[in-house]
C-alpha cells in the first residue's frame, strides 16, 4: 500500500516545520501560528504552508463530513433533487434543498462552512504565493513548483466558490492588515480569469509526471484536468464564454501524454474495473484523489454505503450508518439494467450484505439501493477505519471532456465519438466496441453532446458532478422507469424535480449565508434571496 505521504507530511513535518517529532507536537507552536515575519525564513516553511492546502477548503470540501452530512460536495446532489439522505429530517440542507425552500437563513450554517472554509484556504494560498518567491534556501525549480501548486489551490478553490455563489469577491493577497477589510463580489468571468491564469501557470511548472507517481501530490495531468473543467464551465452557463476549443486542447494534452489510462476489466465481477476503482488507490485512472490514512484521518464515507437500518439490525464496527448520498430511482434511471456493468449488483451500487445481525446469525441483509463506490468491508464490519482515497477527478472524465468539447468546437469527429466510446464500452462488457461507436456515429451534434452529458451522469456520479452540469447546460435530465438507460433533456427553468419543486433562475446558485452578510456590508445577496 502506498505511503500517506501528505497526510503525514501535514501532521509531523508541515505543522511542526520539520524540526521536531510528532510526540513534541503538544508542546510545539505550530508554524502556521506564527508571526510572518518569522515564517518563510527557511524551506521548510514554503513546504509546510503548501502542505496545509492540501487539507484546506475545496478539497476538504470533498472529503469532509460524516455520516449525518456526507461531505459538503453533495450538497449539489440534494438540490437536483436526484439524491437522497435518511437523516434529511436532521441534515436539513438536504430537505430544503430538495423542496427548493432553501434560504439565507435556514441554511446559513452550510453556506458559513463553503465560504469559510474556501476563503480560509485562499487566505492561506495567497501568503504562500507571495511570500514563497523570497524564501531562502529554495533552489529555483522547487520554488516554482510549490508556487505552481499553491497557484493551482487558490484557482481550486475559486473555482469551487464562483460554481457554488456565482461573482465572489476576488482576493489575491494576504491580509496583513485592517485596511479593505470588506470586500465587495467580483465578476464571475473576472474570477474565472484568474483561475485560467493560476492553473496555466501550475501547468507549466508541476512535475510532469503521473499523479499517483508524484508523491500523490497534485501533478502537471491534475492541473490540466481541472483546467479543461474551467474552460468547459466557462462555455455554459452564466459566462456562455466558448471555450470548448481550449478544453478540448488541454484534454489532448492529458490523452496524447500517455501518462494516464482506464483501468480495464478483469475477468470477473469481482476484478471489473469499478471494484478496482473502489479498493486501490494507486493506479494511473487517477489524475488527483483526496488522501485519507486509517491511523490519520479515516474515509468516513464507509458509513454512508448502508442505510440506517444497517448499524441497528446488524453487528457491525460503526455505531451507525446512514444513506447519506443515495441516488433516487430517477436517477438509477439513467442506467440500462441489461447493458450497463455499473449499474449490476456490487459494481457502482448494492443492494444486500451478508452481514452478521444482533443474534449473531449471518444473514442477507437487503436494503435500498446505496453506493458501494466506498464500501470497504474491513472498515464496516471490523475496524472502523478505511485508508481507501476518494477520487476527484479520473481519466474517464478527461475522456468525457474531450469529446463534448471536440464536438462542440469540430463536430461529431471520429476522435470525439472513439473518447465517448472508450468510457461507454468499458460498461458495455456485452456489447461490441465496433457497435458502440456506430450507433453515435448516427447521431446529430446535439443528440451526441446529450450523451456524453448522460454518460458524465451514469460515470461520474461520485464525483458529484451532476449538479454542476445542469447549472453549465441549465438542461434538467427526465428519467422513466419504463425506458431505464434512455434521458431525455428539458430546460432547468420551470423543470419539477422528483419532489415536486419547480426550479427558478435563482435556483441555480446558492445563497450567500445571512451571516457573511451581516459580517461583511460590501456584500450584495444572490437575486431571489434578498
Amino acid at each position: 500500500m502506498k505511503m500517506k505521504k501528505i497526510l503525514l507530511g501535514i501532521i509531523c513535518v508541515g505543522l511542526l516545520g520539520g524540526s521536531t517529532s510528532c510526540s513534541d507536537f503538544l508542546e510545539e507552536k505550530t508554524k502556521s501560528e506564527l508571526d510572518l515575519g518569522q515564517n518563510f525564513s527557511t524551506p521548510n516553511h514554503a513546504r509546510t504552508a503548501v502542505n496545509v492546502l492540501y487539507r484546506n477548503g475545496a478539497p476538504d470540501l470533498y472529503g469532509n463530513g460524516g455520516v449525518y452530512m456526507p461531505s459538503s460536495s453533495t450538497m449539489g446532489g440534494y438540490i437536483s433533487g436526484l439524491f437522497d439522505n435518511g437523516y434529511k429530517g436532521q441534515e436539513v440542507i438536504a430537505s430544503y434543498s430538495q423542496t427548493l425552500t432553501h434560504t439565507a437563513k435556514n441554511i446559513a450554517g452550510s453556506m458559513d462552512g463553503v465560504w469559510d472554509d474556501c476563503y480560509e484556504a485562499i487566505s492561506r494560498a495567497n501568503t504562500a504565493i507571495k511570500y514563497i518567491p523570497s524564501t531562502p534556501g529554495l533552489q529555483e525549480t522547487e520554488r516554482n513548483n510549490l508556487l505552481a501548486q499553491a497557484k493551482f489551490f487558490r484557482a481550486f478553490n475559486y473555482f469551487y466558490l464562483v460554481k457554488f455563489f456565482g461573482d465572489v469577491p476576488l482576493i489575491t493577497e494576504p491580509y496583513e492588515s485592517l485596511e479593505n477589510l470588506y470586500v465587495s463580489r467580483t465578476a464571475s468571468a473576472e474570477v474565472y480569469n484568474q483561475i485560467v491564469e493560476d492553473l496555466t501557470f501550475a501547468v507549466d511548472h508541476l512535475n510532469d509526471v503521473a499523479f499517483t507517481e508524484n508523491g500523490f501530490r497534485v501533478a502537471k495531468g491534475t492541473a490540466e484536468v481541472v483546467l479543461a473543467d474551467v474552460y468547459l464551465q466557462m462555455s455554459g452557463y452564466p459566462l456562455l464564454n466558448n471555450k470548448y476549443a481550449e478544453a478540448a486542447k488541454v484534454a489532448r494534452s492529458i490523452i496524447n501524454s500517455g501518462k494516464y489510462a482506464l483501468i480495464q476489466n478483469g475477468n470477473s465481477p469481482e476484478t471489473s474495473a469499478y471494484n478496482v476503482i473502489r479498493t486501490e488507490d494507486n493506479t494511473k485512472e487517477y489524475l488527483y484523489s483526496y488522501e485519507y490514512e486509517a491511523s490519520i484521518a479515516s474515509n468516513p464515507k464507509v458509513q454512508i454505503c448502508l442505510p440506517v437500518s444497517g448499524a441497528q439490525d446488524n453487528q457491525l464496527a460503526y455505531s451507525l450508518t446512514n444513506d447519506a448520498y443515495r441516488p433516487i430511482e430517477e436517477y438509477l434511471n439513467v442506467y440500462d439494467p441489461e447493458k450497463d456493468l455499473r449499474i449490476q449488483e456490487k459494481q457502482f451500487f448494492h443492494t444486500s450484505e451478508m452481514l452478521t445481525d444482533k443474534s449473531g446469525n449471518l444473514r442477507e441483509y437487503k436494503f435500498v439501493t446505496c453506493p458501494y463506490i466506498w464500501y470497504n468491508e474491513e472498515a464496516m464490519t471490523k475496524s472502523a477505519k478505511s485508508s481507501k482515497d476518494l477520487a476527484l477527478y479520473r481519466y474517464a472524465e478527461v475522456l468525457l471532456i474531450a469529446a463534448e468539447a471536440i464536438a462542440q468546437s469540430e463536430g461529431v469527429t471520429t476522435e470525439a465519438i472513439g473518447y465517448l466510446a472508450d468510457v461507454r464500452a468499458r460498461a458495455y462488457t456485452t456489447t461490441d466496441r465496433s457497435d458502440i461507436v456506430s450507433s453515435l456515429s448516427s447521431l446529430s451534434k446535439e443528440a451526441f453532446i446529450q450523451e456524453v452529458w448522460v454518460e458524465r451522469m451514469r460515470e461520474l456520479v461520485f464525483e458529484m458532478r451532476t449538479w454542476s452540469d445542469i447549472q453549465r447546460t441549465r438542461m434538467y435530465p427526465v428519467t422513466s422507469k419504463d425506458a431505464k438507460g434512455k434521458v431525455s433533456f428539458v430546460n432547468v427553468i420551470g423543470a419539477k424535480n422528483p419532489w415536486g419543486a419547480v426550479y427558478q433562475e435563482k435556483d441555480l446558485l446558492w445563497p450567500i449565508s445571512d451571516n457573511e452578510m451581516q459580517r461583511n456590508p460590501s456584500l450584495k445577496q444572490n437575486p431571489g434571496f434578498e
